[in-house]
């Protein structure tokens, strides 16, 4: 789907505010409702817009600890990944799972709890279980100085 001037600015505007009204956000483009509903509809029927959630303030539901864990595995198999994958996938406080190269960690992790215990629980209890796992090297956010979700769209 090739992108105008008008649908970049929808997304510029979605990612914003996902919650957005048809009819505010067709005032915020210049268009009138209908033309902008069918846009947005195209948008989501081409993947562009994947799914819309609402972004909760973790410090104000007291999850006040970010870590950043760096996970070695044993073995760089298909099998082995995919199991860890999985796993991981499946525990509530995992925010991100990103396989990396370039270090000599195989994932990075953004982890969110509500404290230090609430992470010695989740390391020991959960992910230094899982099979495979050889190393864990953690970080801890202490200020956010970004905290963005939204793409870049200037240069498409």
């Amino acid at each position: 789907m090739n992108l105008d001037r008008i649908d970049k600015r929808i997304l510029s505007e979605i990612q914003k505010d996902g919650g957005i009204t048809n009819l505010e956000l067709a005032d915020k483009i210049g268009l009138s409702p209908s033309p902008c509903s069918r846009r947005v509809k195209a948008l989501v029927d081409s993947g562009i817009i994947g799914k819309t959630v609402t972004v909760l303030n973790e410090k104000k539901l007291g999850l006040t600890l970010t870590a950043l864990i760096n996970i070695s595995m044993d073995r760089h198999t298909p099998d082995r990944f995919n199991n860890f994958e999985s796993k991981v996938a499946s525990y509530p406080e995992v925010q991100e799972c990103l396989l990396i190269t370039g270090s000599t960690a195989d994932y990075q992790l953004k982890v969110v709890v509500t404290d230090m215990e609430a992470y010695q629980t989740f390391l020991l209890g959960k992910l230094t279980k899982l099979e495979g796992v050889t190393g864990v090297h953690s970080s801890f956010v202490m200020r956010k100085v970004v905290d963005s979700r939204s793409l870049p769209l200037d240069s498409l």
